[in-house]
């Protein structure tokens, strides 16, 4: 499937073109409204249309396109008024997606537009298949005297149960799946967050401090410095499951 992205920025153009070329997509870059509407050899299948542009509006540019054409317009930008996303609308866009969003998201709207316009639906191939948000395998796993049972998405220490939020949940049972194993940042993230993910660079760290709280030992999850996090179990030398 070939988009055609119209986003002047650089710095999301980039990472968002490389995470949708990772699943497959061609993605056609232009900065301005003007490129934007300009002939292109290969008619896209989809476009995403930054608003923000510094030519002119991102709205001028989806009237101008809807003219045109019925290809589907899928805005994306940081203006999250209720009254931008009303005009766009009306103007003939698809859907309107506010930054800031990952890549995750951005693919299961792309394919939402797609099945609405009546174009065949977008398969990615199996290698580059989206990931859900992750379901690892089901049953109880025993770390020391810590539980963690992916089935019903409960943690036990010492025979208490330990409160966790969903994506807390999800970051300490992606570590369990292989302890003493060192995950990088950008492992951790794009499995238990997004590829590309879009939002505070500290999130991460919050996350691993607050289940280290949790858990009454900071023992539990390591740093390796300069790489990533892994999970131990306080008092085994060599930190896995016993």
């Amino acid at each position: 499937m070939r988009l055609l992205l119209i986003e002047d920025d650089n710095r999301i153009a980039g990472p968002l073109t490389e995470g949708l070329g990772r699943y497959g997509f061609t993605v056609d870059h232009v900065r301005t409204g003007a490129a934007g509407l300009a002939d292109p050899t290969t008619a896209p299948d989809l476009v995403l249309l930054d608003l923000g542009l510094p030519d002119m509006d991102g709205l001028d540019v989806c009237r101008s396109l809807r003219a045109r054409s019925a290809v589907p317009i899928i805005m994306i930008t940081a203006r999250g008024e209720e009254a931008d996303r009303i005009v766009g609308l009306e103007l003939g866009a698809d859907d309107y997606l506010a930054k800031p969003f990952g890549v995750r998201e951005l693919i299961a709207r792309i394919r939402a537009v797609i099945r609405r316009s009546g174009a065949p639906a977008y398969t990615p191939a199996e290698h580059t298949r989206i990931p859900e948000a992750r379901q690892p395998a089901s049953g109880a796993e025993t770390l020391g005297s810590l539980t963690v049972n992916r089935r019903t998405r409960e943690v036990h220490l010492d025979g208490r149960h330990v409160a966790l939020t969903p994506r807390e949940f999800d970051l300490l049972a992606f570590l369990a799946e292989d302890p003493g194993t060192v995950y990088s940042r950008q492992q951790i993230m794009d499995t238990v967050w997004d590829p590309h993910f879009f939002g505070p660079t500290k999130t991460l760290d919050a996350h691993v401090a607050a289940l280290r709280r949790k858990l009454g030992d900071p023992g539990w999850i390591t740093t390796a410095r300069g790489v990533g996090f892994r999970l131990t179990v306080p008092g085994d030398p060599t930190g896995e499951a016993v």
